[in-house]
């Protein structure tokens, strides 16, 4: 069984000594976000996750959910509701959420750290709460007053969940298509009926309401994305003064069976003209839901994140206790039988492309998280806005990028395991398949990069990719003289040249022809996820120099920063070849000749 140890020295060390959070969090009037109380914060999680929630991981995988056809109701399984109730009661689910609805008002950033570790620890179990702060968001800006009073208490003290219902059977990217209807009725309320798919947390034992925020038709709605509404729709009804009333016309017709997550509920939900009540404007919907979806792609970002680590920390225990063969050099260990598999190179490589991508990741998330927070508090206007672009340029990228970067290592590992991998008994397979669906869930890859492609970079003309180019410009010219730092230096700068003369080539190319866009966005979004990875080690490498923390430390970011630029950044090559090589390759194929 695999097992999990929360990476508190690199977690940190990206916080404090990196990102140095505690001036930022000064700046926006986060007081109780000092270091002595972050830390604190972060080992108390660090006990739940370790102690709780990482042993249940393979009883969930191995029980899933269980559902009664008859009335609908889905039962967890064992020990997940206990384990809910002890992270209510602790109060996790409040922790970055305002205060004046009973929330810590702790930083988006701390809040990141804690969803790696709880991600890691238990994926499937950290689902149910894992919406339920989207919906927080959604409501709080969109909300009317009554609304937020409303919902927003329970759903921060975690009594209530939250579920996002979009997808319908015949409707996943392309929203515009959707059925769901909503009728007005006499009281204010609509009447919303329609059936919506994967839906997490749909239906669940672990709180006795759970709050829907659902997308649907107004009768005078214009056709297409511009005449969705959003609805909250609760499992049993709410009165506008809290009240708790009989149970809505919603019900859970199926649980998906998956290829992972298992303890994850993910039903099919019918709403049969159930009560709810718009939020927000009419036809507005997508504005409104897209502050939980945005949410939503940073916190699957780091279930990658988080599932990656959690791999990397298992075959690096195994590849040090395992003895087969000996090192190609000669024997390590002469008084052993064999050598550990760990001397092996090709070990080596798959478990420092892990270590230099879930290091690198983390950094990349946690950053984008203090984006949240900036773009939401800084005191200045410019400042705000900067955050608030560069945050909407890195989301498609920590979305996709630490996702299938996440599938890459849990597969690395696993292979360090050999055939023992591909068996259930020490919990890799499992890690693998549940990672598979967070390139999926909340946008896949390809829809990440069209957004990054043909709105963060084309339709906002690049905002958000010029601030993160002026970061890595500072950072060099700060740096330009350090001979420590010049195998660094060197090529982040040509990287930065080379993203920015490709982002406006494909601009230039996809004015006269706008297949351009769909050929060139995925490579671009791993072009710009690399090199936004080389910054960020090139950093790492110079705060730990500049620390006082021990040299094995120091050592272990130069040289893994120095495996990065050597055999991980290079892959940038191949994606800018295929970025040149323009439509024709993808498009040339006749569609009746793909199978001839």
């Amino acid at each position: 069984m695999s097992t999990y140890h929360a990476p508190l020295t690199d977690i940190r060390f990206a916080l404090h000594d990196v990102l140095q959070v505690e001036s930022l969090f000064a700046s926006l009037g986060f007081e109780d976000a000092n270091r002595e109380t972050v830390d604190a914060v972060l080992d108390e999680c660090a006990r739940l996750c370790e102690t709780v929630l990482a042993p249940l991981n393979r009883i969930g995988d191995e029980q899933g959910v269980r559902y009664d056809k008859a009335t609908g109701a889905v039962t967890t399984p064992d020990g997940f509701k206990d384990a809910y109730d002890q992270f209510a009661q602790g109060g996790w689910t409040g922790m970055s959420a305002p205060a004046e609805f009973g929330g810590m008002n702790m930083p988006h950033t701390v809040g990141i750290c804690l969803e790696e570790m709880i991600d890691a620890a238990n994926l499937a179990w950290s689902n149910f709460p894992l919406l339920s702060h989207g919906a927080v968001n959604a409501l709080h800006h969109h909300g009317e007053a009554w609304q937020k009073e409303v919902f927003l208490k329970p759903l921060i003290a975690g009594t209530w969940t939250g579920t996002m219902c979009l997808t319908e059977p015949h409707c996943g990217t392309d929203l515009g298509l959707l059925k769901t209807r909503a009728e007005p009725a006499a009281d204010g309320a609509y009447a919303i009926t329609g059936t919506k798919i994967f839906i997490t947390a749909g239906e669940h034992d672990l709180t006795d309401n759970i709050i829907h925020l659902v997308l649907a038709r107004l009768p005078d709605a214009p056709a297409g994305s511009k005449g969705i509404s959003l609805f909250v729709v609760p499992k049993v009804k709410v009165g506008r003064d809290g009240t708790l009333g009989a149970r809505n016309a919603v019900r859970c017709g199926a649980v998906e069976h998956k290829m992972g997550i298992h303890g994850s509920a993910t039903c099919v939900m019918n709403f049969d003209g159930a009560e709810g009540w718009l939020v927000g404007q009419p036809h507005k919907g997508l504005l409104a839901m897209f502050t939980m979806m945005n949410t939503a792609r940073l916190g699957v970002g780091v279930q990658g994140l988080g599932l990656a680590t959690r791999a990397y920390e298992n075959a690096l225990r195994y590849a040090r206790e395992r003895l087969q063969s000996r090192a190609l050099s000669g024997p390590k260990l002469p008084s052993k039988p064999a050598d550990p598999i760990l001397v092996q190179p090709d070990v080596r490589r798959m478990l420092l492309t892990c270590k230099a991508l879930t290091e690198g990741g983390r950094l990349l998330a946690y950053h984008a998280g203090s984006l949240v927070d900036a773009a939401h508090g800084a005191a200045d206007e410019t400042a705000r806005r900067q955050a608030d672009d560069l945050l909407g340029f890195l989301t498609p990228i920590v979305k996709a990028c630490l996702t299938e970067w996440g599938n890459e290592c849990t597969y690395h590992a696993l292979q360090c395991f050999g055939g023992h991998g591909y068996i259930a008994e020490h919990g890799m397979e499992q890690l693998a398949r549940d990672a598979r669906i967070t390139t999926l869930y909340e946008g896949t890859t390809g829809i990440q990069a069209l957004d990054l492609v043909g709105r963060k970079v084309l339709q906002l003309q690049g905002a958000g990719l010029r601030v993160f180019l002026g970061m890595i410009e500072a950072f060099c010219s700060e740096h330009e003289g350090d001979a420590q730092l010049a195998e660094f230096v060197g090529p982040l700068r040509e990287k930065a040249a080379q993203w920015q003369a490709l982002t406006r080539a494909i601009a230039e190319r996809a004015a006269a022809d706008p297949e351009e866009v769909g050929a060139a966005a995925h490579d671009y979004l791993f072009f710009s996820g690399y090199v936004a990875l080389a910054y960020w080690w090139a950093r790492s490498v110079a705060v730990a120099d500049a620390s006082s923390r021990p040299e094995t430390f120091k050592a272990g970011k130069r040289e893994t920063a120095r495996f990065y630029f050597a055999r991980l950044l290079p892959r940038t090559l191949a994606h800018a070849a295929a970025i040149e090589s323009g439509p024709a390759p993808l498009l040339s194929l006749a569609d009746e000749a793909f199978d001839s």
